[in-house]
């Protein structure tokens, strides 16, 4: 008895200390089409200046393959012909912030070849280029590996390689909609999945070239095809899939 209390309290604490911050943004994908305040396409193959996006993915993005649907955001990916189609949405220049805690309940889609990604880019891209902004991969997830979820960061220090990185079992990925969360601080990024901790990223030393994450992001909710690390095998078989994202909430 006195171990199950203890645990009951533990559980306790964690959902006090959620609902002791303060709930600064949030996206329900309620309705039926896409909020253009909070949200923007990106659209294309990356061509001319970050072809394949710059990890040699296949798919072409286009607005033809993002809905609001049923209370969720689908980004559907599909072969049509010989060219393979999907969607990508971002809050660059709509929704940045420095800090906080994210939440991101979704869906994801089985099938060799597919990359979902949830994931944030620095604000000061366009002036200081990639890795020197950051990224923070909240969840990626490959289809070649079936029970594996990522976390990861790019940092200037590891050269934009996936140095950074916590990779998961977790049976039956994509079987049921699952909550991936992340705690940022100015010291660290901790990540969680089902409201277990995955990993901390806390480097001893922290400057640009190791923490280049003391500024503003926004998210990037995408699903690729092929690519680097969700490739290069594609099944095409399995088209079209769906990657289904509920909601997306920030707390302070």
């Amino acid at each position: 008895m006195k171990k199950k209390n203890i645990i009951l309290s533990a559980v306790l604490c964690a959902g006090l200390q959620v609902s002791a911050q303060e709930l600064i943004w949030e996206e329900d994908f309620e309705g039926d089409s896409l909020n253009m305040e909070n949200w923007s396409y990106e659209t294309g193959d990356g061509c001319p200046d970050l072809c394949g996006w710059g990890n040699n993915e296949r798919q072409i993005y286009s607005e033809d393959y993002v809905e609001v649907k049923d209370g969720n955001l689908v980004l559907t990916a599909d072969k049509v012909g010989d060219k393979y189609y999907s969607g990508k949405v971002n809050t660059k220049d709509k929704f940045e912030f420095q800090y906080g805690t994210v939440e991101v309940r979704a869906k994801l889609p089985d099938g060799h070849g597919l990359w979902p990604a949830i994931w944030m880019l620095g604000d000061n891209i366009d002036v200081v280029g990639w890795p020197a902004s950051g990224e923070i991969d909240i969840m990626e997830f490959v289809g070649r590996q079936p029970d594996t979820i990522h976390n990861a960061l790019h940092t200037p220090a590891s050269h934009g390689d996936t140095e950074n990185i916590k990779t998961t079992p977790v049976k039956n990925a994509t079987s049921e909609f699952r909550v991936f969360k992340m705690n940022w601080t100015e010291d660290a990024i901790t990540f969680y999945i089902d409201g277990e901790k995955t990993y901390t990223f806390s480097p001893s030393e922290k400057n640009e070239e190791t923490y280049p994450y003391r500024h503003p992001f926004y998210f990037l909710l995408n699903l690729a095809v092929g690519g680097n690390f969700g490739g290069p095998e594609v099944d095409d078989s399995i088209f079209p899939k769906q990657f289904l994202i509920d909601y997306v909430k920030v707390y302070k």
